[in-house]
């Protein structure tokens, strides 16, 4: 979390969110009102939380990673289009301040080495919200792009052919031995990564919390590291005397 995250939770004088992201702020909860929801309730938690604002708290919406990668800041402002509640600085306006995270394409490339060195798309496997033939379109057109791809939500207790699928259709443009890296639970207490081949990606190694990372036709491993050249090697010498 950035120090200014940190600052607004411990601040806030109301704090909503998923109750898993609650609990990995508890330590900064000292009182607050707590608005907590379960799985597939984010419209009910963040009306909540605009309600509070509304009324005159400050509250603090909790994501995972990036409120704006998959994750509430969108719906707050959805939300507040939908129900006329004005944003902006002015008297009558709402003051809603996104505050910037570390999403978990990050943190996992970290853990992996360097895999997004050059572009790359990140497509989420959850077909609550997008109808799979959406989501397999874009996966086909990522993988005749060349593009490093990281997939989110790629496996549930429900859901779990998606990845399965995904995987096939990269086999169809990419070749088996292209480098995958899993990461689960990034920079948490639970961590775990794993690197492998297309041609080997077992989806069971995944669940919700697993970033899916998988090379371009130039991606390598390099003593465990996942690599993507940006081209470098191509435009100067990289060898030192």
């Amino acid at each position: 979390m950035s120090g200014r995250a940190r600052e607004v939770v411990a601040s806030a004088e109301v704090i909503s969110g998923y109750a898993t992201y609650i609990d990995l702020v508890r330590p900064l909860i000292t009182g607050q009102t707590v608005i907590s929801t379960g799985m597939t309730k984010e419209v009910d938690r963040v009306s909540r939380a605009l309600e509070a604002a509304c009324a005159g708290s400050t509250c603090a919406l909790v994501c995972s990673g990036d409120p704006g990668v998959y994750a509430m800041a969108g719906l707050v402002f959805e939300l507040c289009r939908e129900n006329a509640v004005p944003v902006g600085s002015g008297p009558e306006d709402l003051f809603v301040e996104v505050i910037p995270g570390i999403p978990a394409l990050c943190a996992g490339a970290a853990l992996l080495g360097a895999p997004l060195m050059h572009d790359f798309a990140a497509i989420s496997l959850s077909d609550l919200l997008t109808p799979w033939p959406v989501i397999e379109k874009r996966i086909q057109m990522a993988a005749q792009a060349d593009f490093v791809i990281a997939f989110y939500n790629p496996r549930s207790k429900k859901r779990t052919w998606q990845l399965d699928a995904a995987r096939q259709i990269l086999l169809s443009h990419r070749a088996p031995e292209t480098p995958v890296g899993l990461v689960t639970s990034a920079m948490r207490s639970n961590e775990a990564v794993v690197l492998c081949r297309l041609g080997d990606l077992d989806a069971a190694r995944a669940d919700m919390q697993t970033t899916v990372f998988v090379g371009n036709s130039r991606t390598f491993v390099y003593h465990d590291r996942m690599v993507t050249p940006r081209g470098y090697k191509d435009k100067y010498d990289l060898k030192t005397d």
